[in-house]
């Protein structure tokens, strides 16, 4: 295994914030709209933040020319892609082939998830009951409440909250359809990946390729950053592996960040319009240090609680949040947007609501400013 001397990591070349904010925005198809079907811009950014329905829709509103939610949803009903808890234990739109080998990797930290609930699993024979699971969720689908239920049978002492995350963390379980078609609804149902799609999960595969990706879709990005979005830890044996491959660069601080050759990275003055992000996106969530994206200033700014903020960008940076109401997309700004700044978010907030909700009218205000 190679690894970097001290010096060579202490004379890699620095990459200021806004170069790493150009870099990132561009991974994540933010600076303009990218030319993408909606199945490639989910391959690509390696699954999107889906803890509620409609995020997954927003993200690819901001990112893709041409999108319409119904693209995404008639993915989901044709099942070439799913809704599966994988990286930080939180659930993600994926592609089917995506669900059936990064659930794998991220399995281990599933695994792991389970001691917190151990006192709940006294007596409880872990590989019983993902076997009794497995066989009433590919009996038919069922919701968490249903499969606590039967499973409180086998163990009437247990706690049915563990035994029903226990069932979630031992089995790599989907949410069926209609939950998550656009202007559908319906309650959670569940069964399994393999299931559900008709064909076999993939073995536990090593983290190396997944790096490769995650760069091209994050990068540049430290070691700890891969492990925030992975939710995983010990990547940094994978990353001394494909070091030969790699380009190195330091961040402000002098963190050690990996890339690929090949990739872009924008200059510091490239242009970044406006865009309106759903709560959960991924781009806030997936790197250790996120000042590439969030301002000091505004950190924690778009979280209340448990509760997470829809949120838009000006100039790359995190500058405020958004919310729908019946007549109106009301803007929040966290600072003093300037006269063209506010007309560039106006102009997004239209492209955004043309794609979104097309044919509804609705104004567009500048609210109080959160927090002030």
């Amino acid at each position: 295994m190679t690894k970097t001397t001290g010096t060579a990591a202490a004379t890699a070349p620095v990459l200021g914030i806004r170069e790493l904010n150009r870099a990132t925005l561009d991974r994540q198809l933010l600076l303009r709209p990218a030319r993408l079907g909606a199945a490639a811009a989910v391959e690509h950014l390696l699954g999107l933040q889906a803890q509620n329905v409609k995020p997954p829709y927003y993200v690819l509103a901001a990112r893709l020319d041409g999108f319409a939610p119904e693209e995404l949803s008639g993915l989901m009903a044709d099942r070439e892609v799913v809704r599966i808890v994988t990286m930080r234990s939180t659930i993600h739109t994926h592609t089917a082939d995506d669900c059936l080998t990064l659930r794998p990797l991220v399995q281990a930290a599933r695994e792991r998830e389970l001691t917190m609930f151990r006192k709940g699993l006294v007596g409880v024979d872990l590989d019983r009951l993902a076997a009794l699971a497995r066989d009433l969720v590919e009996t038919e689908p069922r919701t968490l409440k249903q499969l606590r239920e039967a499973l409180l049978v086998e163990w009437p002492d247990a706690d049915p909250q563990a035994l029903g995350i226990a069932a979630r963390c031992r089995l790599p379980l989907v949410q069926v359809t209609p939950r998550g078609l656009w202007g559908s609804s319906g309650q959670v149902a569940l069964t399994t990946a393999e299931h559900w799609l008709g064909r076999p999960a993939e073995p536990a595969p090593a983290p190396d390729a997944t790096v490769l990706r995650y760069l091209a879709a994050f990068g540049p990005a430290s070691v700890k950053d891969m492990q925030t979005w992975a939710g995983l830890t010990r990547l940094r044996e994978a990353f001394e592996r494909l070091r030969p491959q790699l380009v190195t660069f330091r961040d402000p601080n002098g963190v050690e960040l990996f890339d690929l050759p090949d990739a872009p990275r924008p200059d510091a003055d490239t242009p970044a319009p406006p865009r309106f992000l759903p709560e959960f996106d991924n781009l806030l969530l997936s790197h250790a240090d996120r000042t590439r994206v969030v301002p000091s200033e505004y950190r924690g700014r778009s979280w209340l609680g448990n509760f997470a903020y829809s949120t838009f960008l000006v100039d790359g940076f995190l500058a405020g949040v958004w919310k729908l109401t019946e007549d109106a997309l009301v803007v929040e700004p966290f600072g003093k947007l300037t006269k063209a700044e506010r007309a560039d978010v106006v102009e997004e907030g239209a492209r955004m609501l043309g794609i979104m909700h097309p044919g509804t009218s609705y104004d567009i205000r500048f609210g109080t400013v959160v927090g002030q």
